[in-house]
């Protein structure tokens, strides 16, 4: 079972791009974020003529996620209980599906913007909701993941340059330490390998030529229960796709299981 998560940044932008890799790629699963549209204007019928089923929490130009499947889709959960919201507003930033044998969250945790910034707070908060809510299911006997963009880098080794994200987020002790009491909830980092270079980056900046200098950073995780890792074959980042006119500027993270 190949499994895969990919911040598309607008699926209208990338549509061609998105219908053609899940023709190429033999991808059973795919968590997507920033769909950066409502639900009624979601592809679904394009989708479903390549064998997907699609679930999607979106409302508009920001945010949005979906999880799209070919083998089923139930007991689809949208949003996280708890949500702290931004602004008196519940984004749609999670939702999570069984798909076959696997339970999945497709997560697109809030930036941060600044470091003392409301949003920082807000992101915070969020990703205490995000344990609570995945807890149970990270705690079962069914493989288990928590995909999707996380807008926080684990350790320096997954920026191209700790010195030029002092005192930014994404690295600071605090988000980093949210990520280790996510991982308290019985996940593991199911770390991919790259296909390029010595660090599995899977974001770069679309500016000052950040994708040909390689000036990346690894923000999209896997967060996989035991039975989930222990059943992980192979994980990479599809850095292809983050290449040529109209890419996101994130790479799928692709992860087969034998399940």
């Amino acid at each position: 079972m190949r499994i895969a998560t990919w911040n598309v940044n607008s699926i209208t932008a990338r549509l061609p791009r998105l219908l053609a890799w899940l023709e190429s790629s033999g991808t059973d699963v795919l968590c997507l974020q920033e769909a950066k549209v409502a639900e009624e204007q979601f592809p679904f019928d394009q989708l479903r003529d390549l064998g997907y089923e699609a679930a999607v929490h979106a409302t508009g130009r920001w945010n949005g996620v979906a999880v799209l499947s070919r083998v089923g889709i139930e007991d689809v959960v949208k949003g996280l209980p708890g949500d702290p919201g931004f602004d008196g507003a519940v984004e749609p930033r999670a939702i999570s599906a069984t798909c076959g044998p696997v339970r999945v969250w497709s997560v697109y945790v809030p930036n941060g913007r600044e470091v003392g910034h409301p949003h920082y707070a807000y992101k915070l908060q969020w990703f205490e909701a995000l344990k609570a809510a995945v807890a149970g299911d990270a705690a079962g006997g069914r493989p288990f993941a928590v995909l999707g963009d996380y807008n926080v880098a684990p350790t320096d080794d997954d920026v191209f340059d700790p010195a030029a994200f002092e005192g930014s987020t994404h690295v600071t002790p605090a988000e980093r330490a949210a990520l280790a009491s996510l991982r308290e909830a019985g996940l593991d980092d199911v770390v991919p390998r790259p296909l390029k270079y010595d660090h599995p980056f899977t974001y770069w900046d679309y500016r000052q030529l950040c994708f040909p200098k390689n000036r990346g950073m690894r923000i999209d995780l896997v967060y996989g229960n035991q039975p989930f890792a222990k059943a992980v074959k192979d994980a990479y980042v599809d850095r292809e796709e983050r290449k040529g006119k109209g890419a996101s500027d994130h790479a799928p993270v692709v992860v087969d299981l034998d399940v």
